[in-house]
């Protein structure tokens, strides 16, 4: 059986003595599309920034490409993170930085590369999320939303990722906008054999994009497999959630 991309075992995640997840469990393997479903508070947030590294669960583990996040050294640590690239539900782009610095900033960060090659991957990087060179130039403050989303996809891109963690990744664009988008991020995940993970509550980008359904109720993961096959659990989220519209996912 092939090392799963991400694997989540036994995960307990409490606040103030309050637990969000409880014995969670979650497999997925390389190249699926996974659609993670779930109420408002049910921790799906809080499960990306585990899977990310920057919240530890309070009991379980968190396995990256089989490295276990809790338990490698902080070097090993640095080497997983770079493996994967994540985009904020509100892009999280640096104000103070230009749309070139904000792709930069990463790249930077790995104090390897000279300017001029980090110039030619910003430009690359920006073509790859169909934007111009000369975009560069301009401050967040100066974006549409749907350029925000781009930016923000185009830096989360810029290390090159095996895996990408995506927040409500259509979250405040029009319905033209979300699905120019939706299908940016599938030719891209087609493109370079991408393993996506999605927090997501728009039925449009589930059906668009997602191989995988996930779904976060009871503080577990109640039921995960094919859109098909997830949308006949009988759970009263799942039928909530998809309702009369199960025929858009079919």
């Amino acid at each position: 059986m092939s090392q799963p991309v991400v694997e989540l075992t036994g995960i307990c995640t409490a606040f103030a003595g309050n637990f969000v997840h409880r014995d969670l469990n979650l497999r997925v393997e390389a190249g699926q599309i996974v659609g993670l479903l779930g109420g408002s508070g049910s921790g799906k947030t809080t499960l990306l920034r585990e899977m990310l590294g920057l919240l530890r669960p309070t009991a379980g583990s968190v396995s990256l490409f089989g490295f276990n996040l809790n338990g490698s050294d902080a070097l090993a640590q640095r080497a997983v993170r770079r493996r994967l690239g994540m985009l904020f539900q509100h892009g999280a782009l640096f104000s103070a930085l230009s749309v070139f610095d904000n792709i930069a900033f990463p790249l930077r960060e790995l104090r390897c590369l000279d300017e001029d090659w980090i110039r030619r991957l910003v430009h690359l990087k920006l073509a790859m999320v169909e934007m111009e060179a000369s975009h560069g130039k301009l401050m967040p403050a100066e974006l549409s939303g749907g350029m925000v989303k781009r930016v923000a996809l185009a830096r989360a891109l810029a290390l090159e990722p095996e895996l990408l963690l995506l927040d409500e990744p259509t979250s405040g664009l029009d319905p033209d906008r979300s699905q120019n988008f939706v299908d940016l991020v599938s030719g891209l995940q087609q493109a370079l054999g991408l393993t996506v993970i999605m927090v997501t509550h728009d039925l449009n980008t589930l059906a668009g994009l997602a191989s995988h359904v996930a779904v976060l109720a009871d503080q577990r993961i109640i039921a995960f497999g094919p859109k098909d096959e997830v949308m006949s659990v009988d759970h009263p989220f799942v039928t909530g959630f998809f309702g009369a519209d199960r025929r858009k996912l079919l």
